[in-house]
């Protein structure tokens, strides 16, 4: 009678762990973050004790699970309205290296070390450091390679530098200062090339970028 209880308890859970994961949202596995990878080792230990021991209610380990999904469901709501929540919970990007420069401070903050960078690097098919424009550690521990490219102008056909990367300058509409310092812009220029576009509010603008052009992509929050 007890092998039928497991398995019964097997099938039950295993579909309501289906449905718990599809509710928390889809994020492949290789791009969990922290949070999301400790709820998810939480959620399947208390699985297995629901599991593994017939004698205890079903239901008490059940509720924990549910707990932990509202607990997910309810910071990542947060994190789609707050940047700083999102930081707290998923962490930030850091730029390992910058226009072939390797930057060791942040390495030794990141607790990343040298054999962890080479490893990536081949990964990502890069035999000189000095090949990378930027090498950026991504909060899920993956290394992005963006690798120094030139582009061509059409009308001269003279070389052109493209930008450097993609620092959003607007996001969740509070200006970035420190990525306008990165592109040698000023607030003031912002705003004004806004205005051009017949933008005051930066309150209403969800992301707003720079492209090689100079000109801005934005995109406004939804109504």
């Amino acid at each position: 009678m007890e092998y039928y209880t497991i398995i019964l308890r097997t099938i039950f859970v295993y579909f309501i762990l289906i449905g718990v994961f599809r509710l928390m949202g889809k994020r492949e596995i290789g791009k969990l973050s922290v949070l999301d990878f400790v709820v998810s080792i939480m959620i399947a230990e208390l699985a297995v004790i629901s599991i593994e021991d017939p004698k205890v209610p079903m239901l008490k380990h059940l509720v924990g699970i549910f707990v932990l999904f509202l607990i997910q469901i309810f910071l990542a709501f947060l994190s789609l309205k707050s940047k700083k929540v999102r930081e707290i919970v998923d962490g930030k990007p850091s730029i390992i290296i910058e226009n072939g420069q390797i930057n060791e401070s942040e390495m030794k903050k990141q607790r990343y070390n040298f054999d962890d960078l080479l490893t990536q690097l081949r990964e990502n098919n890069i035999k000189n450091v000095a090949d990378v424009e930027f090498g950026i550690l991504e909060s899920t521990g993956k290394l992005s390679v963006i690798t120094r490219e030139v582009e061509c102008d059409r009308k001269t056909n003279s070389a052109v530098s493209p930008l450097p990367l993609v620092f959003p300058v607007i996001l969740d509409g509070k200006i970035q200062e420190d990525h306008l310092k990165k592109l040698d812009k000023t607030s003031l220029w912002l705003r004004q090339e806004l205005r051009k576009m017949g933008i005051r509010d930066t309150k209403n603008i969800s992301i707003c970028t720079i492209n090689n052009n100079d000109s801005l992509y934005v995109d406004k929050k939804d109504d």
